[in-house]
């Protein structure tokens, strides 16, 4: 089945939807502002920036030598880097950013910057995930490698029933794999599903994945090897230090958002039409966590709030706080799923019972 035949009830739940809409956007048409980023996301963004790019330039003036000290630089980095994404990449690749198409496009860049692609994200998040969120074979996000099983309609195999367990060291691999292999064979596998064109766009992408690889790989490991008074081995050492930090926290970001035990996920359909609207869709297959949280909110930029986030991906982060109890009692209203898991803590009980009931039964 193709990607292409699957539809939403246009006119279904469109009472909500348009109640919802207008109830937003008399929110910032009443406060007079803006629904880009502002200030605080400016400050926000040269502090992440500072905390990602500041401890390489600081190892590389040499100064420091001791390697526990230069172990926990790599760490800072890894905790800025994942800001970036989080704070600065992911509202620019959704046009959230800035009224000014530019201006998203260069944030958007950031995203190689961490050593990712922005290319392939825009395909495998923009497209795939918010269009088809939680549809096995549709959503890349849940369809993941055998070792993990994220949907009820995937083979369950006998390591399964452990992955509560290893799971977590496997989500520290996930920024490594981008930076290496998985953005070039996601360009094959979108070629193949007709998402890029073959042809002159196949190569045109093609080029703009490996020339912003040779970039990240000369600013994060070749210039350190020249600079940082450390063996090369250390300094490959501390990089994959550096991502697996980044891998833990932006799983744990959007894994707790849909691979948890309140959010429904689906197999794909013989039937191209679903019963309801995409927005009732994303209520139903979307969650939030620590909404009390200002540390967790502050830092994942906003995507605690996964839910408005996923009806209103074009609305900077810094708006999803005051917007939530808008969406959450337009929902109560219209008897629409409105799903909320508490604290961060009770967040990551629910992925954990989530891996261990898909680990252990069909």
């Amino acid at each position: 089945m193709t990607l292409k035949r699957y539809r939403f009830t246009t006119k279904a739940d469109a009472e909500f939807v348009n109640t919802l809409r207008k109830r937003v956007e008399a929110y910032f048409e009443d406060n007079k502002i803006t629904r880009n980023a502002d200030w605080r996301v400016h400050a926000k963004t040269i502090i992440v920036f500072t905390i990602a790019l500041a401890p390489l330039v600081i190892m590389m003036t040499g100064i420091i030598t001791n390697m526990w000290a230069l172990f926990g630089l790599w760490v800072i980095m890894g905790l800025g880097m994942a800001g970036i994404g989080t704070n600065v990449m992911h509202d620019a690749l959704h046009g959230a950013y800035s009224s000014k198409p530019l201006v998203n496009k260069i944030l958007g860049y950031s995203m190689n910057i961490v050593g990712a692609s922005a290319t392939t994200w825009k395909i495998q998040h923009n497209m795939l995930h918010h269009s088809f969120t939680n549809i096995n074979h549709a959503d890349e996000d849940i369809d993941v490698p055998s070792v993990l099983r994220f949907t009820p309609f995937q083979e369950r195999k006998w390591i399964h029933r452990f992955q509560h367990r290893y799971a977590w060291l496997l989500y520290g691999l996930l920024t490594f794999s981008w930076v290496t292999v998985a953005d070039f064979t996601s360009l094959f596998r979108y070629k193949k599903k007709g998402l890029v064109q073959e042809g002159e766009d196949f190569r045109k992408k093609f080029s703009y994945v490996t020339l912003w690889k040779v970039v990240y790989f000369v600013y994060i490991l070749v210039l350190p090897a020249i600079f940082i008074p450390a063996p090369f081995w250390a300094i490959l050492l501390m990089f994959f230090v550096m991502h697996f930090v980044m891998g833990v926290i932006l799983s744990a970001t959007f894994q707790l958002a849909h691979v948890v035990e309140t959010t429904e996920i689906l197999d794909e359909k013989e039937d191209p039409t679903f019963s309801y609207s995409w927005h009732v869709h994303q209520l139903r297959t979307t969650a939030n966590f620590a909404e009390k949280s200002k540390i967790v909110t502050w830092y994942t930029g906003g995507l605690n709030f996964q839910v408005e986030h996923h009806l209103f991906p074009h609305i900077c982060h810094i708006h999803y706080p005051k917007i939530a109890p808008i969406v959450a009692a337009t929902a109560k209203e219209f008897g629409v799923p409105y799903h909320s898991l508490g604290s961060l803590k009770d967040a990551l009980r629910s992925h954990t019972s989530m891996l261990r009931q898909l680990g252990i039964a069909d």
